[in-house]
């Protein structure tokens, strides 16, 4: 079986992509409750959704990636917890406003490997603006508040939209302020196809999806904005302000900053493709898999997701997200895999992260 993923060749991987996870960890973490002890393999990303997974007392938890820049947003954050308090953490990677950037960086580089901190001490700029908004799918975002946002909604009026209301207030707030033609109309050009191929995700990340993507992402976003709260959804948040606000990702939650930083031990990394360490690793208890089978045929999909489930523990589970394109076990790795849509569906539904159109859970029998 080939180690190399699909996606390798079409997309480039010499860049940050994405500075922070975009998958809800509540939604992970809840899914892979269990005994302490337990091994995770982690897509690593920019690492917040590995660290979170220490809060679940594993025994070990082993982060890959394809792009070598990635694991440097990972390692630093590693180092930030070794060095730094909450507050210092928060303010490095930007959810919280802050001038002495390089000053926290500056005591974090002891700890890094030597190709680590020389890619972070060419990047001033980047730690200047906190890390956390270094990566391409942070620059669209933040495009899309500075530049697109105003044409549709003053300040005051986005500042309103983060406050707490109940259910039926949110709803009427929705749409008596919020849901305007303008809105509707920019946001579908924002948000298509076309300009999230080129400003936010690679276009041949959309390889495997049919048709606009724009009007999906809007029911999507209308669900956040009018269904959930606003008020505590830390993405919202950091999409509309360019910080977390007093709405935090579970692993900079301080309530969870002593569990992650006294588990560093536990988190390692490596630069490899998912398909080429579940060669190697076995008795896996749960996978993260963020939305990776996004990005692969069905046939491809299928075989890994074979490959994954005959290295886990019985018990074990995998987590994944769908975007665009739907990918849920095949019929086909019914012996191997039972999929749990009622744990799913409930997780889904209280997701932070709006965008995904569907959370995958599924038990290895």
């Amino acid at each position: 079986m080939s180690s190399k993923s699909q996606i390798q060749d079409r997309a480039r991987f010499d860049q940050i992509r994405y500075a922070q996870c975009w998958e809800d960890a509540d939604q992970l973490v809840a899914a892979l409750q269990g005994p302490s002890g337990r091994t995770f393999l982690s897509v690593a990303s920019a690492g917040d959704n590995s660290l979170a997974l220490l809060t679940l007392d594993p025994a070990r938890v082993l982060a890959v990636d394809l792009n070598p820049t990635q694991l440097h947003c990972l390692e630093l954050r590693v180092a930030a917890y070794r060095h730094l308090d909450h507050a210092g953490l928060l303010r490095l990677l930007g959810s919280r406003p802050a001038d002495d950037r390089a000053e926290l960086y500056a005591r974090c580089r002891q700890s890094l490997s030597a190709e680590c901190r020389e890619w972070w001490d060419a990047q001033p700029d980047l730690i200047a603006m906190g890390i956390g908004a270094a990566g391409r799918f942070e620059r669209y975002f933040r495009l899309f508040s500075q530049r697109v946002l105003p044409l549709v909604h003053s300040r005051k009026t986005v500042q309103a939209l983060l406050q707490p209301r109940d259910p039926a207030a949110r709803r009427q707030f929705y749409q008596q302020k919020w849901n305007t033609w303008r809105w509707r109309l920019l946001f579908r050009l924002f948000f298509s196809r076309w300009v999230m191929g080129r400003l936010g995700r690679d276009p041949a990340f959309f390889q495997h999806v049919d048709g606009a993507v724009a009007p999906v992402i809007l029911e999507r976003t209308r669900h956040a904005l009018a269904e959930l709260d606003p008020s505590a959804n830390p993405y919202l948040h950091w999409i509309l302000n360019g910080t977390h606000g007093e709405a935090l990702p579970l692993a900079l939650r301080p309530e969870h900053f002593d569990t992650i930083r006294n588990r560093l031990d536990r988190i390692e990394w490596r630069l490899a493709p998912v398909e080429a360490v579940a060669e190697e690793v076995s008795g896996v208890d749960g996978y993260n898999l963020s939305d990776i089978f996004e990005y692969m045929d069905m046939p491809a999909y299928s075989r890994l997701l074979q490959q994954l489930a005959e290295r886990m523990n019985p018990g074990g589970r995998l987590v994944y997200w769908n975007l665009f394109a739907p990918r849920t076990r095949p019929e086909a790795l019914s012996d191997l895999l039972q999929p749990e849509p009622e744990l799913a569906e409930q997780l889904h539904g209280q997701g932070k992260a709006f965008f995904y159109g569907r959370f995958v859970v599924e038990t290895r029998k």
